[in-house]
């Protein structure tokens, strides 16, 4: 049975315009309002939104989103549900909510290694198709690291490659694991990455591979991304190997904007990518299709936490937050995502509350409140 909370939220994936961390404080952090945006009759209706807290830092990191959003009276509220990641298969009722709502929020879900259980995650994004997996990469303003000017959007092949899941024993101790590439799955993400380069002024996509190696299989998606590039002449299109692009990634980020990519490719790329930016608790992410939307931090790696962090409570509920701002910029709330995305930043900047992972000692709750604080 769901569990309803009686406040809201909202976002948009490849949202038509983009707020660049690299703004001046001045400009980021304006508390002008737009004069261009007019809301269609009935655009402030709450909208409800399936919420799945997860495993590990799952739930205190969705509780913190639910805090904030209360805080900003944000025109949305949650169907709560329980699942973890060692359950065979996704409830048939929280299908059925993500269904209607169309929107879902999602905290980590546990993946056993080996044995017979399948991850719930790949479950999801087939069963919905949420072709697209987004991952924003980027430095905050007030946030050291050792790369500057690092501004990078993944766009991930979600539903095939190496994560089709077709594996079987040939042989004992003989195993063979498929890896499918098809022509409607390569261009479709194609088209989506280069609308999303279209719509957010994004001026490059480069598209990862192996194609020198798996001649077919990558040479079948780089194939794609060619005829769709054409299409868009007024962006630029480059390909990389993927061995190179992990050395060019860590070297030389700065180089990277929009990059597309098959699926496993795609979660190692965003991994490093977030590492360098600052780290997995900061990034958000999204994945998407042409009917539904799940909403989560963006980069895989830490994203149940360990059993300390849990204990402590001292989980970095950034990436969630800033993954609730997209939501909220997808169900099209866009004053509500930038409050939210400006308080976030603002915190950042300051450096009076961050968790162990950003080089302090605060815990989810301490930053909430700080986030809460800045909500203008």
């Amino acid at each position: 049975m769901a569990a309803r909370s009686a406040f809201p939220i909202i976002c948009r994936l490849a949202s038509p315009y983009r707020s660049r961390f690299q703004l001046s404080p001045f400009n980021l952090f304006s508390d002008a309002r737009s004069v261009t945006y007019m809301p269609r009759p009935g655009d402030g209706a709450p909208r409800a939104v399936t919420l799945i807290p997860g495993d590990g830092i799952g739930p205190l990191v969705t509780n913190a989103v639910e805090q904030v959003m209360e805080a900003l009276h944000a025109p949305v509220y949650f169907e709560r549900y329980d699942v973890h990641g060692n359950m065979k298969q996704v409830p048939r009722e929280v299908m059925e909510s993500i269904f209607k709502n169309k929107v879902c929020l999602k905290g980590g879900l546990m993946t056993p290694m080996g044995g017979g259980v399948s991850s719930l995650n790949v479950q999801l994004r087939k069963e919905l198709d949420l072709y697209a997996s987004l991952v924003n990469c980027f430095n905050f303003p007030g946030l050291l690291t050792r790369h500057e000017n690092v501004d990078i959007a993944v766009i991930r092949e979600n539903t095939e490659g190496e994560y089709a899941g077709l594996e079987h024993e040939v042989i004992p101790g003989v195993v063979e694991s498929l890896k499918v590439i098809t022509k409607f799955s390569s261009e479709r993400i194609a088209k989506y990455a280069f609308e999303y380069a279209y719509l957010n002024n994004r001026k490059k996509v480069t598209a990862v591979h192996k194609a020198n190696i798996m001649k077919l299989a990558d040479g079948l998606f780089l194939e794609s991304c060619r005829e769709v590039a054409t299409q868009y002449p007024i962006i630029q299109y480059n390909e990389v190997i993927v061995d190179n692009c992990c050395m060019q990634l860590v070297s030389k980020p700065e180089q990277f904007d929009v990059m597309v990519t098959p699926n496993l490719y795609g979660n190692l790329v965003a991994n490093t990518a977030a590492g360098l930016a600052g780290g997995t608790g900061l990034m958000p992410g999204g994945n998407v299709g042409a009917d539904h939307a799940i909403f989560e931090q963006g980069a895989s790696a830490g994203n149940v936490g360990n059993e300390k962090i849990v204990e402590q409570k001292k989980a970095n509920p950034v990436a969630l937050l800033l993954s609730s701002a997209m939501m909220l910029r997808h169900l099209q709330f866009p004053s509500f995502a930038d409050r939210l995305e400006n308080a976030v930043k603002r915190v950042i900047m300051e450096d009076k509350c961050r968790t162990k992972d950003l080089g302090g000692n605060c815990t989810t709750q301490d930053v909430v409140d700080a986030v809460i604080a800045f909500l203008d």
